[in-house]
């Protein structure tokens, strides 16, 4: 019986790969339960130490918090002054149990700062120096209206959570955000990029993405045990925001979805990439645009448009806005109501003064 307390884990490098070495007392015994517990266990004779590729789905395994970014290899650019700094913020962002993606995308945006200050301490940086910083962003740097307001709430949660300076973002502005609609495919576009799919794994993500209306991290992260083919309905678990919710799995993909899995045996995640381990996202995403391409559309959209045509398209076959709200697990229902501004049902109803102007004729 494997017992996680017989071994302890640690990260490194060997033969140039992120690995995960596991030490434990030299025992038979053990690494007979180590052997059962995963098949990609193997032995370095130069450390002398059993180990595993570095993976989400060893960490997960183990139990290890997933290095997402490499903190020594964010340190070497910033100047040495800062580095306490920089250690602190990301052990707040963990204390306060961020999910890695934030972790990662917070982390980088405030070394970006570090980085653009050298050796200045960044608890003397005053609102005028981060002004400046922020024009700088803009104007030189070029850096989009959204990733300006990602690279704001990274810096806000410095200033305000470690530092606790709540007054310090008051007169910084934050740029408006471009109003722009979803882009989304016709329902006869989601029907050709299905035909053209003939590999069963990459036609099942599609269909879920698009049938489950999910996020591409959503569908990537889908556990066999969140499947219940008796309720036909799918538990999407620590989605955005740390959400749990269920959508109703369609009838009409059972059987293909059971032919999926007795074709694949996955053993974990519902689609298993390397190792075992979740399907990469972008893997989910060249899945997706190879379709695109063969299905010969051609529209500036990506995997996330699915999702997209999912929420319309519920909307134009008569679903209740509040209803389409919590299968996509949305805080407000004025995210959700973007969708009736594009959707054909009520477009289409919408009659032109100059088609009234000709019917007078």
């Amino acid at each position: 019986m494997f017992y996680l307390a017989n071994y302890q884990f640690s990260f490194g490098v060997h033969r140039n790969r992120n690995i995960i070495f596991i030490r434990f007392p030299k025992n038979q015994e053990l690494i007979t339960d180590l052997k059962n517990y995963t098949k990609y266990v193997k032995y370095s004779s130069t450390y002398k130490m059993w180990y595993t590729p570095y993976s989400t789905y060893f960490c997960n395994l183990f139990q290890l918090p997933i290095q997402n970014y490499q903190g020594k290899q964010l340190l070497q650019y910033i100047d040495a002054i800062n580095q306490e700094q920089l250690t602190l913020y990301i052990q707040e962002l963990r204390l306060r149990a961020y999910s890695e993606n934030t972790i990662r995308t917070y982390t980088i945006e405030f070394a970006q700062l570090l980085y653009f200050i050298k050796d200045e301490p960044i608890e003397n940086v005053t609102p005028q120096q981060l002004r400046s910083y922020l024009l700088y962003c803009f104007k030189v740097l070029g850096i989009s209206e959204n990733q300006m307001h990602s690279r704001l709430n990274a810096l806000k949660f410095y200033f305000e959570k470690v530092l606790k300076q709540p007054s310090f973002f008051f007169d910084i502005p934050r740029p408006k955000k471009p109003s722009k609609l979803p882009k989304i495919l016709s329902q006869q576009d989601v029907i050709k990029l299905f035909e053209v799919t003939d590999n069963l794994k990459h036609l099942m993500i599609l269909k879920l993405c698009y049938g489950l209306g999910l996020r591409v991290s959503e569908i990537v992260n889908i556990k066999i045990t969140d499947i219940d083919s008796k309720t036909m309905m799918v538990h999407i678990q620590a989605a955005k925001g740390k959400k749990d919710r269920y959508v109703p799995l369609p009838n009409s993909i059972l059987d293909e979805l059971r032919e999926y899995y007795s074709t694949y045996k996955p053993q974990l995640y519902l689609f298993e990439g390397i190792y075992n381990s979740a399907y990469a996202i972008r893997s989910a995403q060249a899945v997706f645009k190879n379709a695109l391409k063969k299905a010969k559309i051609n529209k500036p959209i990506g995997i996330h448009g699915l999702r997209h045509s999912y929420a319309t398209h519920l909307l134009e076959y008569g679903t209740d806005m509040s209803f389409i709200q919590k299968l996509l697990g949305h805080n407000n229902i004025k995210t959700t109501q973007i969708y009736a501004k594009i959707t054909n049902t009520f477009l289409s109803k919408v009659i032109s003064p100059l088609d009234e102007l000709n019917s007078k004729k």
